[in-house]
């Protein structure tokens, strides 16, 4: 692994907006990176400025320490698939993932070959013949795939490719994206506003908001130690609850509702007296009658239960504050909506956010 892409001090503004400012980030040869976050965050500017379709205001975009700064985008040697496929209508399968090999020259016959491999790779041998109509939408995707992958590139951009397509066909392709990823070690960049998605194809995630980057860390480490609060309240379910830090040196901080809460040790620095945000997810907290020994417990007045079958989501207030708990949906039935409970937790499953 080494320092493969590089973004120094990116900057983008369109007259009086600044949509991005001063982006810096690394990523490392063979990284599936995804850059997540809201419409409007800086995550899609950011991916059309490496690719080359947007100029940066300021900064500089390096790959392998090389600038490509005045590079045309087809002299960048970058492979690229939008959501809405971009596939030739009259051109077959094949055909169309043979075409970026054609404008660099590549002889027909040795490039149907190559086109047909990569046909086979992402799934589609013997679809070669096809013309996209007669492809579904997680077909045309892959022949996307392939046309963006059969040229080698240095890297492979992938704008919100899975939006167009339904649940269970995202969740498939999410699988073969990575193991074709895997398989190639091409350096990968994933644009989403889709949470799990990145989660769950990510070596890195990077979380956009406001043209800044808010964190970029592994998934676990921004589901479980988000640096600030967007972050915090953009992965996942949250229960945020607004504290102060009574004692640092003990790990204790004190909230209005909830009283006076351990907190699992944190790598940021906090003094006492601080004011915080501390993260439950509802996934940690235990729904109970009554309070269980050996763990922090406070009454709930249940106001909501959202039933999925295997799980459920119960939501209720603790004085003034909201908090949702997720327990497995057998464990429900110990409580209804209107009634009065115990929520717990331990002291590790509670998160300091710093700001």
């Amino acid at each position: 692994m080494h320092q493969y892409l590089q973004l120094n001090g990116i900057t983008k503004t369109y007259g009086d907006f600044t949509a991005l400012k001063k982006v810096d980030l690394t990523i490392e040869k063979g990284e599936f990176v995804t850059f997540l976050g809201p419409s409007g965050s800086g995550k899609t500017t950011t991916l059309m400025i490496i690719a080359g379709f947007e100029k940066a205001t300021a900064g500089d975009v390096l790959v392998e320490g090389k600038s490509l700064s005045g590079l045309a985008p087809h002299e960048r040697n970058i492979g690229i698939v939008f959501q809405n496929y971009a596939l030739f209508p009259h051109k077959t399968a094949v055909e169309n993932v043979y075409f970026p090999l054609q404008m660099r020259g590549v002889r027909r016959g040795e490039g149907l070959k190559k086109a047909d491999e990569m046909l086979a790779l992402v799934g589609l041998g013997g679809f070669g013949k096809r013309y996209p109509k007669e492809l579904s939408g997680g077909q045309q995707q892959r022949v996307a795939l392939a046309r963006a992958l059969v040229f080698e590139p240095s890297l492979l951009l992938l704008d919100e490719p899975l939006g167009a397509l339904d649940k269970n066909l995202r969740e498939q392709m999410q699988i073969e994206i990575k193991r074709i990823q895997r398989a190639l070690g091409v350096t990968t960049i994933f644009v989403t506003h889709d949470q799990s998605e990145a989660m769950s194809m990510s070596d890195r995630i990077v979380v956009f908001e406001k043209g800044e980057i808010q964190q970029a860390a592994t998934p676990l480490e921004i589901y479980h130690k988000p640096q600030t609060r967007f972050v915090a309240g953009f992965i996942g379910e949250s229960n945020l609850v607004p504290a102060r830090i009574g004692d640092a040196a003990a790990n204790q901080a004190e909230s209005t509702a909830l009283g006076i809460c351990d907190y699992a040790p944190t790598e940021s620095a906090v003094t006492d007296g601080q004011d915080v945000t501390l993260l439950i997810r509802p996934e940690h907290i235990r729904l109970s009658r009554n309070p269980i020994e050996g763990r922090k417990n406070v009454r709930m007045q249940v106001e909501t239960i959202v039933n999925y079958g295997d799980n459920a989501l119960v939501i209720g207030k603790v004085g003034d504050l909201q908090m949702r708990v997720r327990v497995l949906g057998a464990d429900v039935v110990i409580i209804k909506e209107g009634e009065e409970c115990c929520i717990s937790w331990q002291p590790e499953a509670v998160f300091v956010v710093p700001r």
